[in-house]
């Protein structure tokens, strides 16, 4: 690219356009990357010819091109790279010339590089909202900083800024070299970078202007995210305000319109409430985050089936294939023959002990680095055998050993003590038992201590040996035995202190037979899931193996070995206890707890005495560095082998180059720095051999990175970026034979330039993972087949866990192991990769270095990566999301993959290995349970979730009548309608009087039956209160009416507001209203402890109902004129005020009867869910009609009592409460629903005091009682409640049934007599209040499973019970008399079959007669109330409930002996979620998203612009809240196939319900946006 020095900004603005045109175009894949390159060398070939020759006199720099060592070899990291343009090849460079290829700090520049691209949009990212409660950093003192860990560190992070301009000064050689490089080369790399200085030159060469935009032109980064979303921010003006204007709260809105039609109007078009723009400007921001170019679609879809087949994604024709020939096994030198090698290693310690007793064996230090004790061969021989035989003869009786030959046992000893486990390593072999080495448990939850617990368990370990001081160390109980850990089977232990053990007696010998094939000892591994199994190695391969190494290695008696290693593993234990003995050499064991304090100490001791051998990781090559600056006098020329166990890894490179940069001062020579490769299963598999001296050290391979994420070697000829350099590990061991095979399915040889797993076959490796013979096959025994699936071969291998290829020269390459290996889409990156690209991010205040997790999770059928690392504590918010930010962008970069996850956890608090590394599993299992407790984080979907279904295409809707009935026919066997029986018709004229009017029927109830009771009103002790007669009851009513016509001034026709508690008085109220020919509206009063949220309802009801006059009670006309009401409304502007307590008693001159049937009775108002309120106008006509409905249905006549708990303002709970009874003359026991709050159990003892059959209740009273009772039924039984008497326990509600609550509420009480077949629920809506209702006769209702997926999309398929994806819902109740129903296409209004999901109309003559004005929107009234269809029977009349549902014919038979039809609501049109061009209900997801976690106690979805916002309430402490974000996504994802935008975590409570329980979305979504929820943390998906 020709223009990487041009400075872009200083271009015309239209090159700029055309520039940024031609960007998008190669990105969306319209345009090839020849076409573009031309273009755009055609736009800028103008510009280019004036840049200026590059002359940049950079210090120190020598260019030395070459091909198999880069000049700047560095660990980086694979990710594809879409620039194929080639590289000018260079000359080979010379030998050993020491140039700037130490220093080199490439990983850290393309990191910069990286990011450079996303400069402009730095901030785009919205940054997640946080209470300042949340999360309080603990005092300082808490925030120790954490160990670094021993495993994946800093090792590569040792390099330095300065080092840029080696790569600056090639950068701008010729002009020429970057024209035909595309822009979209990647930069990539894996490793880490520091913040030391290490001698380099500190004079950092200025770059130019034209350099510091070579960042510039790559700032086009394109977020992927497949199925672009609707461009929701198009109608927004670029400089829009801060406000977002919203509707109104109280709003009509055609039911067709979808309620996402209705929230795009958002931007300003209507007007409404002014929102603060916190939250809305950050969601512009998310929307204009997604709203970027994306990369070319991968077509990784798969298409949303009816079976949902996920579809392999097609193979992309440019995928790097491997072309190379079939490998060949290659094989190690031969395992020569040494005439004094020992026939087993007990022998040569027998040897040496008696031979060379004075001879040091090991030197332990104490914890400032000084040698605390020296044992010597003598010494470790005599204790051993002392141990030996107390383990054989003193720990049973003689008859009864406790322990035989061949029994495990368990090693319990801590780093510190070297001494002590060598004496107990030893004394088990010469015992003949096998040591299972295990770390020192330190809690009773240590991380992984279950799993210890599984290893012990599957070795039948039972015996534990220890130290004296160690044993007091363990966790006791109370009165002092160690307790049970975790997991762990019981064990015995024994402390090995010398003090007491027993001197053999004169005649005991230990029995030391000739090496065979019998288990010397175990060693542990962590699998990938976190299982802990024990490898074991026999006595043969254990010998073999110090054979191996001593050739190797070249080991001579007497040397001296500093180890810093653990030597109860791995290389620790064979190199520094293992083949030391069998030499005799001088070990010098470094503790880990010796390199915390003093992390030179390892070098020192090289210095002190001349050690030839030095056995460390990376991490303490790290650590000596930084510490080395006071050491003048060190020299380390006397190590012949620098032995780096971890130098396989990719960043190991940087590490030994950086270290040999400080310390070739001090003696160091290139030649002696020895990676190598091994891993539990084959033991040491490939270690490099010291080179001669000046010979030329060996060559790097620096591979492509997209090449390793297909598992191909293709060497980097591209952007340096994009390289990963690894160092080869040296040439297999001695007498081994080793394959590459592909590391999943079938053993299969690789071709030579494919990446594989390891296998190895040896004498000297592990023989099986001991106790577990399945997964041993696997592992232990693999017959490699080739490409035809032949074995090639008997001989079996062992995998190794390592991936890998075989460089020229036979030299082994590792790049990566399997357990670190990340399956995205296909394509694999390696776990260390990626915490190197993360630890190149600068600044690297943010985080601990080493303590960075990066694992993937399984989501949505792919895995997913997610980053974990601790924060510091003096991070702040903004940095902290800063570099969040940058990791994304860098790792996408670099990577070409997408982060699904990125925590930040407080300081120490990830799971610890033993060693002080992070433990993956456990943080893995961790983040899944959701006990992470991060203190920032940030999900990316969008980006990363590339394989969603395709939306669905609606089809166009002009299709006609005829093929459109029959094409619903088809796809259904019925069209879709149910009819409830009919109403009969009433006869005696007396009858059709009392029945005309209600306030008729009251007079003639008081008349012809006085003393009749019935009302009986019910306080909290379940003790009546308060009872109406039929007399009593007109006489209050007759008391009001008066009073009205005095002191209201009323004209007929007005309307009246009811202020009361639930009770008697509200019925009075009503009945006065309708003998004054006035209109009553019943309100909900107001709550006295929370007036400014429930006052401006009811001056609203007030103020839209035009009332003349308030009737009320003292307390409550008191409260409507109080100080504090005046808060929150205008309290001067209230109608006439009514208190009804202390009434004269009077009677009104005339009752009035209104001259037809069609006049208003009353009106019903109602809050919907989606926060509209709305009044219904019900007439005379319709009241009696539906009373006469419920009565013919529930069989309700005088000699019944029915008893009521639920609300009384509206709907039918209204109806049951004040008309039902007059009018059938059924006495009814009423229970207001807040006596519950004092007494739990009124309701339920009341039903059983009475023996009522038949009861109303509502949801919140339910689940009341289920949540408060559920644990009380033996108390309640004990009490004598007894429920075997309720026939129908009906709930009453305008919503889907909640199954859930309902079945375990008849569950919870069955053990009290209550029925199971009890318990139904009605449906009723605006237009009509009541539609179904569960009666006598009938059958029971009927539960189906329907297909959601299928629901989605308007389809209704039946399932089996537990099949995926299926949704339970019972049918709600059966139609009332007169009631006919039929299922609609809410877009077309034309019938449905029975197999679609559509709307619910009702024809019934107690339908609604209208809106009681929604502001004069006429022309909703008459398409909610008197709607017809558009073909099919166009004259019937019906009402639009503005719900979803279906029905289905059952196999039951109906009352008439006809099958039922049974009608299953599904959810109100206006809350549906219209995504993706799918339909959802908010409940489906708000069910999955409860589950997601303990402490989620309610949640509540909503739309706005197309995101999906999820808001949850938390009901555990503060620091889960983030907890909830991850996992959240992850189950919405899953089960919905949604990605998340936005998850807000708000505090108990918070969630607006109504007064039946159910949720106000709309307000919920209003207060979110208005920034009023006071929310813990709300995390934007990005």
């Amino acid at each position: 690219m020709a223009d990487r020095g041009v400075d872009l900004s200083a271009l015309p603005k239209e090159v700029r356009d055309h520039l940024a045109e031609l960007d998008l175009e190669l990105s969306e894949g319209d345009i090839t990357q020849k076409g573009y390159e031309k273009k755009r060398a055609k736009l800028m070939a103008s510009y280019i010819q004036h840049l200026p020759k590059a002359d940049l006199s950079l210090p120190d720099v020598q260019l030395s091109p070459s091909h198999s060592a880069d000049p700047s070899p560095s660990p980086e990291a694979p990710g594809p790279s879409n620039s194929s343009a080639s590289r000018h090849h260079r000359a080979h460079r010379s030998g050993g010339a020491r140039d700037e290829r130490y220093r080199s700090d490439i990983h850290t520049e393309a990191v910069q590089a990286a990011l450079a691209k996303h400069k402009e949009e730095k901030m785009a990212l919205p940054m997640p909202t946080k209470r300042r409660s949340a999360f309080v950093q603990s005092p300082i003192d808490n925030c120790t900083p954490p160990d670094t860990p021993s495993a994946s560190e800093d090792e590569g992070s040792l390099r330095r800024k300065a080092a840029l301009s080696a790569v600056l000064a090639q950068t701008l050689q010729s002009p020429d070299y970057w024209i035909n490089r595309s822009v979209q080369s990647s930069s990539t790399s894996s490793s880490a970078s520091s913040t030391l200085s290490h001698g380099e030159p500190k004079s950092q060469p200025q770059p130019q202007p034209g350099v510091s935009l070579l960042a510039d032109v790559l700032a086009h980064t394109n977020i992927v995210e497949n199925s672009v979303p609707p461009d929701v921010t198009s109608s927004t003006p670029q400089d829009r305000g801060s406000r977002v204007d919203l509707p109104p709260a109280v709003r009509g809105m055609s039911r067709g319109q979808s309620r996402s039609s209705m929230l795009d109007t958002a931007d300003g078009k209507r007007k409404g409430v002014p929102v603060s723009s916190r939250v809305s400007t950050k969601i512009q921001q998310l929307l204009n985050t997604l709203k970027r170019p994306k990369r070319p679609p991968l077509s990784e879809f798969f298409l949303d089936d009816s079976e949902e087949i996920v579809e392999v994604p097609r193979p992309d024709p440019n995928t790097p294939k491997p072309e190379g020939r079939q490998i060949i096994p290659v094989k190690g030198e031969p395992l020569g023959v040494v005439s004094n090698w020992p026939p087993a290693l007990q022998a040569a310690l027998a040897r040496w002990g008696a031979t060379q007793a004075k001879s040091p064996a090991l030197t332990a230090l104490d914890i400032t680095g000084k040698p605390l004790y020296t044992l010597t061969y003598g010494k470790l021989w005599s204790r051993s055998l002392k141990l030996a035989y107390t383990l054989l003869n003193k720990l049973g009786t003689k008859t009864e050993p406790v322990l035989q030959p061949g029994d495990r046992v368990a090693l319990v000893y801590p780093n510190s003590d070297p001494g002590m486990f060598w004496v107990a390593f030893y004394g088990c072999l010469l015992a003949e038992v096998i040591p299972v080495p295990i770390e020192v448990p330190l809690s009773r939850q240590d991380a992984g201590s279950q799993q210890i617990g599984f290893l012990l368990g599957s070795c039948g370990v039972s015996l534990a040996l220890t130290s004296e001081v160690c044993l007091k160390g363990l966790p006791k109980t109370p009165n002092g035995e160690i307790v049970q850990f975790k997991g762990w089977p019981r064990m015995k232990w024994v402390v090995t202190d010398t003090k007491y053990l027993t001197k053999p007696s004169k005649d005991w010998q230990p029995h030391i037979p000739t090496a065979n094939t019998d288990t010397a000892y175990i060693e542990y591994k962590a699998s990938k899931e976190g299982t802990v199994m024990g490898v074991a190695v026999s006595k043969i391969s254990m010998l073999t193996h110090c054979q191996a190494l001593s050739q190797a290695c070249n080991y001579c008696e007497g040397e001296t070995l500093v180890n810093v290693l653990d030597c109860k593993k791995d290389m620790g234990l064979w190199h520094g206890v293992l083949t030391s003995v069998m030499n005799r050499i001088h070990t010098i064991t470094v503790p880990y707890s010796v390199m915390k304090a003093c992390p030179m100490s390892w070098v020192q001791r090289v210095h002190i005495h001349k050690a030839r051998v030095a056995l460390v990781k990376c991490r303490d090559l790290h650590w000596a560095m930084m510490a080395q600056k006071d050491q003048k006098d060190i020299n380390l020329s006397s190590i012949r082998m620098l032995i780096v166990a971890d130098g396989a890894n990719p960043w190991s490179v940087s590490s030994c180059d950086a270290f040999l940069n400080v310390f070739q001062s001090h003696g160091l020579r290139p030649e002696v720095i020895c990676p190598c490769a091994t891993s539990p299963e084959a033991l040491t598999v490939a270690i490099r051999r010291p080179g001669a001296r000046g010979a030329p050290l060996p060559a790097r391979a620096i591979l492509s990175m997209g090449g390793l994420s297909h598992g191909v070697i293709r060497v980097n000829t591209e952007d340096k970026n994009s390289a990963l350099t690894v160092q080869d590990v040296g040439h297999i061991m001695p007498g081994a034979l080793m394959c590459i095979v592909k590391p999943d399915g079938p053993p299969q040889l690789c071709k030579t330039d494919e990446i594989g797993e390891i296998v190895i076959n040896s004498r000297a490796g592990g023989t099986m993972y001991y106790g577990l013979p399945g997964v041993t096959k696997n592992t232990f025994e693999v017959i490699p087949v080739n490409q035809a699936g032949a074995p090639v071969g008997e001989i079996p291998f062992s995998r190794t866990g390592l991936l890998g290829f075989v460089g020229p020269g036979s030299l082994v390459f590792v790049v990566g192991k399997i357990e670190g290996l990340l399956m995205v889409s296909g394509r694999r990156h390696n776990a260390d990769d990626l915490v190197a690209t993360a630890l190149a991010v600068e600044p690297v205040k943010t985080v601990y270095r080493g303590r960075i997790a990066v694992f993937s999770v399984t989501v949505f059928y792919d895995e997913r990566i997610v980053v974990v690392a601790e924060q510091r504590p003096d991070a702040s918010e903004e940095d902290s999301f800063q570099w969040m930010s940058r990791v994304l962008q860098a790792i996408d970069s670099i990577h070409q993959v997408g982060l699904y996850c990125l925590a930040l956890v407080p300081a120490n608090t990830l799971p610890k290995t033993p060693l002080g590394g992070i433990h993956i599993c456990e943080t893995k299992q961790n983040f899944l349970e959701g006990n992470l407790h991060p203190c920032n984080i940030l999900m990316c979907p969008h980006t990363c979730v590339t394989n969603m279904p395709k939306p669905r295409q609606k089809q166009p809707v002009d299709v006609g009548p005829a093929s459109m009935l029959v094409g619903n026919l088809v796809a259904g066997k019925r069209i879709a309608q149910a009819t409830g029986r009919e109403l009969g018709v009433v006869e005696d004229q007396d009858l059709i009087r009392k029945h005309q009017f209600l306030s008729e029927a009251l007079q003639w109830r008081a008349q012809t039956d006085p003393d009749h009771v019935l009302y009986v009103l019910l306080n909290a002790k379940g003790v009546a209160v308060c009872t109406a007669t039929c007399a009593q009851l007109h006489k209050r009513a007759e008391k009001i009416t008066a009073t009205l016509m005095e002191r209201g001034g009323l004209n007929t026709g007005d309307n009246v507001v009811l202020l009361y508690p639930p009770g008697i008085d509200l019925i009075a109220a009503f009945y006065g209203c309708l003998y004054a020919g006035v209109i009553p509206v019943t309100v909900r009063p107001p709550h006295p402890q929370n007036l400014a949220a429930t006052l401006p309802t009811v001056r609203m009801i007030i103020d839209v109902s035009k009332a003349a006059c308030i009737l009320t009670t003292q307390p409550l006309m008191r409260t409507l004129r109080s100080r504090e009401a005046a808060v929150s409304v205008n309290v001067k502007t209230w109608p006439t005020i009514i208190d009804t307590d202390d009434l004269p008693r009077k009677r009104p001159p005339h009752i009035y009867k209104p001259p037809t049937a069609e006049m208003l009775a009353y009106l019903d108002f109602s809050v919907s869910t989606t926060g509209m309120l709305t009044g219904v106008k019900m007439s005379h006509a319709a009241v009696s009609t539906l009373c006469r409905s419920i009565k013919l249905q529930c069989e309700l006549y005088s000699s019944r009592q029915i008893a009521i708990c639920l609300d009384p303002y509206c709907g039918l709970g209204f109806v049951l409460w004040c008309l039902s009874s007059v009018y059938s003359g059924h006495q009814s026991i009423l229970i207001p629903p807040l006596e519950l709050e004092t007494s739990l159990p009124v309701w339920l003892s009341t039903l059983s005091q009475y023996k009522i059959r038949d009861t109303f209740c509502s949801y919140s009273v339910m689940e009341l009682c289920t949540k408060g009772l559920g644990t009380q039924t033996e108390m309640l039984k004990a009490r004598g409640v007894n429920l075997s008497c309720v026939r129908s326990c009906v709930v009453i509600a305008e919503e889907r049934p909640r199954l859930a609550l309902t079945q375990s509420f008849s569950k919870l009480f069955k053990d009290l007599g209550l029925s199971l077949r009890a318990v139904s629920t009605a449906f009723g809506s605006r237009v009509n209040l009541a539609i179904g209702l569960q009666g006598t006769s009938g059958p029971d209702p009927s539960t189906v499973y329907v297909d959601m997926k299928s629901l989605r999309h308007d389809r209704v398929r039946l399932v089996e019970k537990g099949a995926p994806q299926s949704l339970p819902l019972m049918e709600s109740g059966t139609i009332l008399p007169g009631v006919r129903c039929i299922i609609v296409n809410p877009e077309t209004r034309g019938p449905l079959g029975d197999s679609h999901l559509g709307e619910i109309w009702v024809n019934s003559p107690h339908c609604a007669s209208g809106y009681y004005t929604i502001y004069g929107e006429e022309s909703l009234q008459a398409d909610h109330f008197n709607t017809k269809l558009s073909f099919g029977d166009p004259q019937t009349l019906w009402a639009r409930t503005g719900y979803l549902g279906f029905i289905k014919r059952t196999e039951l038979l109906d009352a008439s002996g006809d099958r039922h039809d049974a009608l299953f609501v599904v959810g109100s049109l206006d809350e549906t979620l219209e995504l993706r061009g799918l339909r959802y209900h908010p409940i489906d997801i708000e069910t999955s998203v409860s589950r997601a976690h303990r402490s989620i106690a309610e949640s509540a979805v909503f739309t706005w612009t197309n995101l999906l916002v999820v808001v949850a309430e938390l009901s555990g402490s503060e620091q889960e809240a983030l907890d909830l974000v991850p996992l959240v996504t992850n189950v919405v994802l899953e089960e919905h196939h949604l990605i998340v935008g936005v998850v807000v975590i708000v505090d108990p409570g918070v969630i607006p319900i109504n007064s039946r329980g159910e949720k106000q979305r709309m307000h919920l979504r209003d207060s979110f946006l208005a920034d009023q929820l006071d929310p813990i943390y709300v995390a934007y998906n990005m």
